[in-house]
């Protein structure tokens, strides 16, 4: 994933709202489950982490992302965002890489 299409990522996280939250029982197979589905369905997500959780949510991030085979975009305080190109229903197009000016002489 490029910069500029993890910024545009970032960009429309800012106006979600966390659909998931994460207490004090940390990351749960139901949870990791529900996370999945909900990346299937929407493809970006914002999860929130309780101050009961005692985990760093950046790791927790790190761990979803890979029991989820989706991305972190971000990680801003206790809000994790996470994105994975939907398999059926794709909604979010992301901005194409550019061609580099090497390319075109």
């Amino acid at each position: 994933m490029t910069t500029k299409q993890r910024a545009y990522l970032k960009g429309l996280a800012m106006t979600i709202e966390p659909i998931y939250q994460i207490g004090k029982s940390s990351l749960t197979p139901e949870i990791t489950q529900g996370v999945s589905e909900a990346l299937e369905a929407r493809e970006l997500i914002k999860i929130s982490v309780l101050k009961n959780c005692s985990d760093d949510p950046k790791e927790m991030a790190q761990t979803l992302s890979e029991r989820t085979h989706s991305e972190v975009i971000q990680v801003i305080g206790k809000k994790i965002v996470l994105y994975r190109e939907s398999k059926d229903k794709k909604k979010i197009v992301l901005p194409e890489e550019k061609k580099s000016k090497k390319n075109l002489i």
